[in-house]
């Protein structure tokens, strides 16, 4: 089997290791590596043949799992691997991997709109670097089209008071909009929290079809 090709590590979030939680574990059908479930992608066959994407796990039916990677799914593709897991002729859905992509992003979507019903978001620059100064981040979120000197001063008040603070920067401005009822969102934090695990877990699988580019904001900085 030829290696697959992975995303360019400094673009990409690495799962950190974690205890194992005896959690789900499904094969990925290229690699056949045993991975966490939230670490893949599910795809179920339509009732036409086609290999579907189902990010949240939920549809009926058999399934078939492959790393949550853009790379893996590519390799998929070219060699027909959900017809193997399936066991018949199962062709891709037409542009599946930005089928996958906005499926992750309404994933992160959803996650961070359940934070904001919960009250465990702050919103804005004054109000986010003010929560900073009395307390830790679970995630800082910045959008990815906001301007380099502000998210600057975010990161570093928070690097200056805490150890590692997360960042989030793959979505865009009116992502994060979307997610907390306004037309666009510039500077979010979540606090800590299993609502802000719950991100982190989607968010990981998003930067294995999207490049996280917080890595390379602060990269040689620090970060």
């Amino acid at each position: 089997m030829m290696p697959i090709q992975k995303n360019e590590p400094r673009r990409r979030l690495k799962a950190s290791k974690k205890k194992d939680t005896g959690g789900p574990v499904r094969q990925c059908a290229v690699t056949r590596e045993s991975l966490p479930q939230e670490e893949l992608i599910r795809f179920v066959r339509s009732p036409d043949g086609v290999a579907v994407p189902d990010v949240s796990a939920k549809l009926p039916g058999r399934g078939a799992w492959l790393e949550a990677d853009r790379a893996v799914v590519q390799k998929a593709i070219k060699t027909d691997a959900l017809s193997r897991a399936f066991k018949a002729k199962t062709p891709m859905a037409e542009g599946v991997l930005e089928l996958i992509e906005a499926q992750l992003v309404q994933r992160c979507v959803g996650q961070l709109g359940m934070a904001r019903k919960a009250g465990a978001v702050v919103l804005g620059f004054d109000q986010v670097r003010a929560y900073l100064r009395k307390d830790a981040p679970g995630y800082l979120l910045e959008a990815s089209d906001g301007s380099e000197d502000g998210r600057n001063k975010v990161h570093f008040l928070a690097k200056a008071m805490y150890d590692s603070p997360k960042v989030a920067g793959a979505l865009t401005s009116a992502e994060l909009g979307m997610a907390f009822g306004r037309e666009r969102v510039i500077h979010a934090l979540l606090q800590e929290g299993s609502l802000s695990d719950s991100f982190e877990t989607a968010y990981r699988r998003l930067t294995g079809f999207r490049a996280a580019p917080e890595i390379d904001w602060f990269s040689g900085r620090d970060r």
